[in-house]
């Protein structure tokens, strides 16, 4: 195996981190706009006694309350502009649920499909719908499932994505079609190299015995076993775990020098680089910022959790679904917060930065349990050898 230390003149590549809103309002000049709030039918009432919550902090009330209520439980959603939790509840007549929501200050909504029913007809489209180019996901705006299908989509498959979505029964399930082609965006070119693909890393991490590494696209993983920050140049890292097509679409690399340090950082550009202070879950509704190293920063909106996306190599599901833009090579950049939160590794979609289009992403916190790491634990304040490489910027 090849060792070799990386100058502090090549970090340019690594951890995603987090970029205060001034900051984010300066660096991203020709970012996609984030959706705004949507006429979602709970009324004023329902959202005059509801808490205003930082959107760092409404994962974890979401995650509460989904424990909480259960079964009657059916989907949420954090709205920016007003900078509340809105619950989906399908509790019938006895009101408790709703009730426990507005207890813990997020806004009560009731809707007519459970998440039970919601899962099933996903389930119902993973058997009868298994088509590439497609995808879906949750959308706890609608309490619907939407389901997207991509240029290729035609003739019989078409026909038989759109008698299935009828199976669901009304309500359950609509399609949209998108102007562009479901792909990975995997490309050869700049960035980091391996096999003479190109990927963007995403965070730098410690793993579980304490050495250096990093995580990228699961589809970058299965592409090369090695990869290096150059063309053509000698490897910095190797593939220890990748995943993709199935459960996920993520790949831990080790870096080849054990003393790399590897600095819980990611390069914006114009000289400019931001920590990362944790992990964290998506919500429907978060704003997010995604670097690459094709497209460098980009941001939108978290528009649905849970999604399978249907690529011609096979079908990923868990995927994070948004409206952030991304190109080829920008494939396992990372997805972040304003306040430092990682949240996904970018795997695919439709579109470029000019039309726009979907975007899928795989969520941090599913990888890092599946490959037993940590986000820089340890990693920026390691002694010995030189700098690691920096995430998410090309050359």
């Amino acid at each position: 195996m090849s060792h070799r230390r990386i100058s502090k003149s090549k970090a340019i590549l690594a951890g995603a981190g987090a970029v205060g809103v001034a900051a984010a309002a300066i660096l991203l000049p020709n970012a996609n706009a984030s959706q705004s709030g949507t006429d979602d039918g709970a009324g004023d009432g329902a959202r005059q006694n509801a808490k205003t919550v930082s959107a760092a902090s409404a994962p974890e009330l979401v995650a509460r309350l989904s424990s909480q209520l259960g079964e009657e439980y059916a989907g949420a959603y954090y709205d920016a502009q007003k900078k509340q939790v809105v619950v989906n509840v399908a509790d019938g007549d006895d009101g408790e649920s709703t009730a426990r929501v507005r207890d813990a200050g997020a806004v009560a909504r009731s809707v007519q499909n459970s998440m039970g029913e919601l899962r099933s007809a996903t389930g119902t489209l993973s058997r009868d719908a298994t088509i590439p180019g497609t995808a879906w996901a949750v959308d706890p705006r609608t309490n619907q499932i939407l389901v997207t299908a991509d240029t290729t989509v035609t003739g019989e498959r078409w026909d038989t994505l759109e008698s299935t979505v009828r199976s669901l029964g009304d309500g359950v399930a609509r399609i949209q079609k998108s102007a562009g082609e479901f792909k990975p965006f995997l490309e050869g070119g700049d960035a980091i190299f391996g096999g003479g693909a190109r990927c963007s890393l995403g965070f730098n991490v410690t793993t579980q015995d304490g050495t250096p590494g990093f995580l990228t696209a699961g589809h970058c993983g299965v592409a090369a076993e090695q990869w290096s920050e150059d063309q053509n140049g000698a490897p910095v890292g190797t593939v220890q775990a990748a995943t993709f097509p199935g459960d996920g679409d993520f790949a831990l690399l080790t870096y080849d020098d054990p003393a790399t340090q590897a600095p819980s950082e990611v390069d914006v550009g114009n000289g400019q680089t931001v920590p990362i202070s944790q992990a964290g879950e998506a919500a429907v509704g978060l704003e997010v910022i995604r670097m690459g190293s094709t497209t460098g920063l980009a941001d939108g909106t978290v528009t649905g959790l849970g999604a399978t996306v249907n690529y011609a190599e096979g079908s990923v599901s868990g995927l994070i679904q948004t409206n952030v833009c991304a190109e080829p090579g920008d494939s396992g950049g990372p997805l972040f917060t304003a306040d430092g939160t990682a949240i996904g590794l970018t795997s695919g979609g439709s579109g470029d930065c000019t039309s726009g289009g979907e975007t899928f992403f795989q969520p941090v916190t599913t990888t890092l349990a599946a490959v037993g790491a940590e986000i820089g634990a340890g990693g920026a304040d390691a002694g010995g050898g030189e700098e690691g490489v920096e995430a998410g910027s090309g050359h």
